[in-house]
């Protein structure tokens, strides 16, 4: 079932090639992700609120643009990456005079299920075409420009944002027709689950044998190369080891929302997320700590009292 009707239906996007796109939101995803469209040869435009973050993309080529409404005018495709949905609903408000109609929306904040309507909504009065297109990385994957993206949309419209979707990922998931659906961002809450679920497993191990005297590296040996082993557990553990914790792969209080979207999902639709709502917890404890900004990993603090010492 088509959510465009008579009277809104968008016109065709553009053709793929030398594509103007803007990108709302420059923060450690958002920036990545317009270097990488840019360097694949279109045209950027960038907005930020603050828009000192925005500024370092000017090398790569990218227009810094002072208002949201400046980014969008022109452009083939509109993406948007910030904090959550009500976020973006506000950002694309103060865009709305300058938007194209028939413009690509791909809309790549993590939103959650429940604001996925009205953006899709937003897009209808708009005549946009809608992609609910969140991605899974971090910043070393999204500055490589190897992100999975987990993308909703049309069919018939695909190939106006495939250069995008390419530009930012080394594979895209095509997971329905309909963005406003949210099939693409239900994938990702389910993905977000475990990466959350496991990073805090993971500083509680490195909590737990600081605790009992044990040396992380002979639990790091213990299980090497079975089944236990994994290289995310590896990577999350380097972080808080080598006090690599910024500059941030994936932010304290993104995970803090995003958790929360999880555990809120679940109890509508009746399911009890009891590890969620505690990886919730732990993380807010590690951002009212201080640790807001750093890598989500340090939601290892959140199992002391008291700061441990080095």
């Amino acid at each position: 079932m088509t959510t465009q009707n008579a009277t809104s239906r968008p016109e065709q996007c553009p053709p793929a090639a030398d594509l103007t796109v803007a990108v709302l939101g420059t923060g450690i995803m958002g920036a990545a992700m317009a270097r990488n469209i840019a360097r694949s040869g279109h045209t950027v435009r960038a907005w930020n609120r603050s828009r000192d973050k925005a500024e370092p993309l000017a090398a790569d080529g990218v227009r810094v643009c002072g208002t949201p409404a400046e980014a969008v005018t022109g452009a083939d495709a509109v993406l948007t990456m910030l904090y959550d949905g009500p976020a973006a609903l506000d950002v694309m408000r103060q865009a709305a005079e300058a938007l194209r109609p028939g413009a690509a929306w791909v809309q790549s904040t993590t939103a959650g299920i429940e604001a996925i309507g009205g953006l899709a909504e937003f897009a209808r009065e708009h005549r946009l075409v809608f992609f609910d297109a969140p991605v899974l990385g971090t910043r070393e994957p999204a500055e490589a420009g190897q992100l999975v993206v987990l993308a909703a949309g049309p069919g018939e419209h695909r190939p106006a944002v495939t250069p995008v979707l390419d530009a930012v990922g080394a594979r895209t998931v095509w997971t329905g027709e309909d963005g406003a659906a949210g099939s693409a961002t239900r994938l990702k809450l389910v993905a977000n689950s475990w990466v959350i679920a496991t990073t805090n497993a993971a500083g509680e191990v490195l909590a737990l044998a600081q605790a009992l005297g044990v040396d992380p590296q002979s639990f790091f040996d213990t299980i090497a190369g079975g089944g236990l082993d994994m290289p995310y557990l590896r990577a999350k553990a380097g972080l808080v080891l080598n006090d690599q914790l910024s500059p941030a792969q994936f932010a304290v209080n993104t995970a803090v929302k995003d958790a929360r979207l999880i555990v809120e999902a679940g109890r509508r639709h009746g399911v009890r997320l009891d590890v969620a709502a505690a990886s919730a917890d732990r993380l807010a404890r590690a951002a009212e700590a201080g640790h807001g900004d750093e890598d989500m990993a340090a939601a290892y603090f959140a199992s002391f009292d008291d700061p441990p010492t080095s």
